[in-house]
């Protein structure tokens, strides 16, 4: 049975207070009753979550946590007390920040980038807004315009840092940002480049007007919301096209070229409109 990920573990009996699940070598678990389905019989397998109580027995859950062992995320603070930081991971047991493991001390209600570990000592799972140990640098699994999976972080005068895969250092520059971010977003993205010092540059779309077809739908999209008309033209200041689309002036005029092609669109003096 591992601690921090999910298991496939079949149902050995149930009990007034849940059902005792087993893996292939006969350890079991209980499942509390009030996570169990009418449906489920003795001999079923189920897919749970494990991890420890607060009396450091192993429990499972269905309750899915929004990171497991070995991911990063973003997690809000619920309490502050002489043990450390406590968060909220969509579990019913709050996770454990220790004191050492923040950089600066935790605020209550605050979210934070933290990455989930087994601390070796007590066998129980912790986290640490101390990352940077466990980012990588690129390595031969990652390529040039692979499309990958980022968590946005923090913002610099640069732009967006990203991590790349749970695993990479990445950057979305401000050029490259053509719709609204926050810290915490999982979004999809593009590797932009590989760097000689192993980080990566992201893009949010694929390169030159490969990135307009998925955009295209975006606008029709908008439009449809605003009945058939956008007050946007080639003339429109470019803050009222990031304001209205979330995308820079020239990736508007790149997504409004292809639809007008298609006469999807009709281009007036006053803005676009379905055709």
């Amino acid at each position: 049975m591992d601690l921090g990920v999910w298991n496939r573990l079949r149902i050995d009996r149930f009990t007034s207070i849940g059902a005792y699940l087993v893996d292939q070598q006969g350890n079991d678990v209980l499942l509390p009753g009030k996570l169990l389905l009418e449906d489920w019989s003795v001999g079923d397998t189920v897919e749970v979550f494990l991890y420890k109580d607060s009396e450091d027995r192993l429990i499972a859950t269905t309750m899915e946590p929004y990171i497991q062992l070995g991911q990063f995320g973003y997690l809000e603070v619920t309490d502050v007390n002489p043990f450390g930081a406590f968060l909220d991971w969509g579990i019913e047991k709050d996770l454990l920040v220790p004191f050492r493991e923040q950089p600066k001390d935790m605020v209550e209600g605050r979210f934070y980038l933290v990455y989930l570990y087994l601390d070796e000592a007590t066998q129980r799972l912790a986290a640490t807004a101390r990352v940077e140990p466990f980012l990588q640098l690129a390595d031969e699994h990652i390529k040039k315009q692979d499309k990958v999976v980022i968590l946005v972080c923090e913002r610099t005068d640069l732009g967006f840092k990203v991590i790349v895969e749970n695993k990479y250092r990445g950057l979305i520059f401000n050029s490259d940002i053509h719709r609204n971010l926050r810290s915490g977003d999982i979004v999809d993205g593009f590797v932009k480049n590989i760097r000689p010092d192993g980080k990566l540059d992201i893009s949010l779309h694929e390169e030159g007007y490969a990135k307009v077809d998925p955009l295209a739908q975006e606008l029709l999209d908008l439009l449809q919301k605003n009945e058939g008309f956008l007050p946007l033209t080639d003339k429109s200041d470019p803050e009222d096209v990031q304001r209205i689309t979330g995308w820079s002036k020239k990736t508007f005029k790149q997504v409004v070229g292809n639809l007008y092609k298609q006469r999807r669109i009709v281009l007036g003096e006053n803005g676009i409109a379905l055709s």
